[in-house]
């Protein structure tokens, strides 16, 4: 990958700001690529149309018919290539790789010189959430996430800062630097959103079924240099925090303080600290 995935800054901004952020369109002399969002976090990175609307609409169709999924209520997940274990926030080496299937394969984003090591496909029914979090710094590099289905915000945090970000049908995001380091996102679990109008003010949007895929590459030995205590696992680790109280702990800090804050009992879905998009 051609860009700095480090953060720019370990600092905190001074500002709290909360504001609803709907990406831009690509420059059009170059619709197929993907461009950094001029906003709050550094590091976002944003493809408005990846596919086409009747792509998406075969890979739903094969989603809902094709696939089986675990039968249970809420948001659930089906994994290719290795498995992320929501426990460790890792991959499970007890479980084998499984092959990328047929459909799988156009989706992978091609700017990366290599296939992903994992990927996730997620279903979210309606209200669905996942607490705010950060992916694992040490076992993974770069994130990317391409929702499909209906559209949901987003939201990113630093301290007192809220940014969301509306995820719209058909995006690639790609998380790097502060982004993917220094803000948590996660997705509050309701069944609307609030978003900008058309001619200014507000409106109410209905959430629908939402599946999203999210990307992970396996960092090259294994170890972040971000130096974010309170979010790195290698920075804890190299400060002689234990194992069981490196960034699991502040994961699971951040969903209790999203469950107080209106988040409702999103950690009690599957994998509770969150990780994923």
């Amino acid at each position: 990958m051609d860009l700095d995935t480090q953060p720019t800054s370990s600092t905190q901004p001074t500002t709290p700001q909360t504001q609803t952020q709907t990406p831009p369109q690509p420059p059009p002399a170059n619709p197929n690529t993907m461009h950094e969002l001029p906003i709050q976090p550094r590091g976002l990175l944003w493809q408005t149309n990846f596919i086409t609307a009747a792509h998406e609409a075969e890979l739903l169709h094969i989603f809902r018919h094709d696939l089986a999924w675990p039968a249970r209520p809420g948001r659930i997940s089906l994994h290719y290539g290795y498995t992320f274990d929501y426990k460790t926030f890792n991959i499970d080496p007890a479980i084998p790789y499984r092959p990328f299937p047929a459909w799988l394969t156009p989706l992978l984003p091609a700017r990366e010189p290599r296939r992903p090591d994992q990927v996730c496909l997620q279903y979210y029914p309606p209200g669905a959430g996942i607490p705010p979090h950060v992916d694992a710094h040490g076992p993974y590099d770069q994130l990317y996430a391409l929702s499909l289905g209906s559209p949901v915000l987003m939201e990113f945090r630093r301290g007192e800062d809220r940014v969301e970000v509306d995820c719209e049908p058909r995006s690639l995001m790609c998380m790097t630097g502060d982004a993917r380091l220094l803000w948590t996102h996660g997705i509050k679990k309701r069944k609307t959103d609030v978003v900008p109008a058309e001619g200014g003010g507000t409106s109410v949007r209905v959430r629908g079924e939402r599946w999203s895929l999210t990307y992970r590459w396996l960092r090259e030995g294994g170890e972040c240099e971000c130096g974010d205590l309170r979010l790195c696992d290698t920075a804890q680790r190299r400060a002689g925090v234990e194992k069981e109280k490196r960034s699991v702990v502040a994961l699971r800090e951040a969903a209790e303080a999203a469950a107080g804050s209106g988040g409702g009992d999103e950690g009690k879905e599957e994998g509770g600290g969150g990780g994923e998009c």
